[in-house]
């Protein structure tokens, strides 16, 4: 065969391959990152299969495991993505620097990458010279999910809670008690637990001095001395001589060996010491009457509190005995001192009882009503900021524009939080995300307070 066949020959088996390489390159399955969904791009960055740790370089973590490359397009941040390749400016907004992605106090005159191969961010100088104001783009809203509403006029109630227990009221207890020498020859069949009458006699007394009284008492009626009468009858009222025993020892004229002695109120006997046959010294505690149609609850309120409780609050009362059964009452004093070991405020609330169904030294949940009826500007908690000495909300100023706006803080309740200065009625605050947007407004700040060193 000839040399000029030969080399045709070998041209025409080289593009045959050729073909076929082509041909089986178009038929080839596509590379495994394709078919499995991974990530493209540059690899940026490296993470902890196990952990929070992410790594510059390839290196393996405490269990031998290596790292796992993120590409670029696998990375989620709160920034936008930069475009992998630089676009012309087509907006008229002039960049007056590039600042490092990571938020490190490093500026650059040009577009450049950091060590991670991240792209610098541009900062525009319409952005630099509002330095309140924080632009984010709808994309990056949607991402981290701001969420905004206005704020307005409503009345908020902060209902003060705490426990209590019910207590008599000392000004409905009645003791009885002889105010001479005297001994019980019988008593009624009276216990504790019973409910009286006023009037309804307990015991029947005798005493050498009220009898003696009682003598003095007839002999002057006898006598028919006005002048006296007075006097003898002062004595028995002056010895707990009741006036229906008085009047009936007038109109009979003789002296009893013994005195039905009566209840000076009605209610439950709580404590009984009277036995038929004792001597009764004077002063000695024989019963003690408790009315329990009204009753006190004692609650120990929060000494940050005490300033917005006040005398005649309506209080509502549920008893541990009762929880489906509230009572309504009345704030009655609030104590004039503080409990030092517990640094709370006691409070006195009265409310009726007529059923009896609160019973002395019972638990109860007390909610006490605070809340004014005028209306106040209030914006929801979660709009609020704390930082212990300063709170601040972020005003949305539309079109994807923020403020960080300090404020003023009065009542919460309800969750809701009094504003007494520093926004307006109708005002847009974030109620979601405001956190986020305060971290990049704080962050635009500290870039702002390096730019007397950007380049120009």
């Amino acid at each position: 065969m000839s040399r000029a066949k030969l080399a045709a020959a070998a041209v025409f088996a080289f593009a045959a391959l050729g073909g076929g390489l082509a041909l089986w390159r178009a038929k080839a399955p596509a590379p495994t990152a394709a078919i499995h969904g991974r990530g493209t791009g540059p690899i940026i960055y490296y993470r902890d299969p196990d952990g929070p740790f992410y790594s510059a370089e390839p290196k393996k973590n405490a269990s031998g495991k290596d790292y796992v490359a993120v590409r670029a397009s696998e990375d989620v941040s709160f920034e936008d993505k930069p475009p992998e390749v630089a676009q012309p400016q087509t907006s008229g907004r002039r960049i007056r620097y590039y600042r490092n992605p990571m938020g490190l106090p490093d500026v650059s005159p040009v577009p450049k990458k950091d060590a991670m191969g991240m792209d610098y961010l541009p900062v525009y100088e319409d952005e630099a010279q509002d330095a309140s104001t924080l632009t984010i783009s709808p994309g990056k809203l949607q991402k981290t999910g701001v969420r905004s509403e206005p704020i307005g006029l409503r009345i908020l109630a902060a209902p003060i809670r705490a426990a209590g227990r019910v207590d008599f009221d000392p000004r409905r207890t009645s003791v009885v008690a002889l105010r001479f020498e005297g001994f019980i020859e019988s008593v009624e069949k009276v216990a504790e637990g019973d409910y009286v009458r006023k009037g309804q006699p307990l015991m029947r007394v005798y005493g050498p001095d009220l009898s003696s009284a009682a003598a003095e008492y007839v002999a002057v009626l006898n006598a028919h001395a006005a002048s006296r009468v007075e006097g003898a009858r002062r004595r028995l009222v002056n010895l707990g001589l009741d006036d229906a025993t008085i009047i009936a020892i007038a109109k009979s004229r003789r002296v009893p060996r013994v005195i039905d002695w009566p209840a000076p109120q009605e209610g439950h006997v709580i404590e009984r010491t009277a036995l038929s046959g004792m001597r009764a010294a004077p002063g000695e505690t024989l019963f003690r009457i408790v009315d329990h149609s009204v009753v006190w609850i004692l609650a120990d309120i929060p000494e940050r509190d005490v300033e917005a409780a006040a005398p005649g609050q309506t209080a509502m009362i549920r008893a541990r005995a009762y929880p489906d059964h509230p009572f309504k009452g009345r704030v009655a004093l609030i104590y004039p001192h503080l409990n030092m070991e517990t640094r709370t405020a006691r409070v006195r609330i009265e409310l009726p009882n007529p059923e009896g169904r609160l019973l002395g030294d019972m638990f109860a949940d007390v909610e006490i009503e605070t809340g004014g009826r005028e209306k106040v500007l209030a914006a929801p908690e979660s709009a609020v900021i704390d930082a212990g000495k300063r709170q601040v909300v972020i005003l949305d100023k539309g079109d994807g524009r923020f403020e960080p706006r300090e404020v003023k803080l009065g009542r919460r309740g309800e969750g809701y939080a009094e504003i007494t200065s520093g926004l307006s009625e109708g005002d847009k605050v974030v109620t979601s995300a405001n956190f986020l947007i305060d971290a990049e407004s704080n962050l635009k700040a500290a870039l702002q307070a390096l730019d007397q060193g950007a380049p120009k």
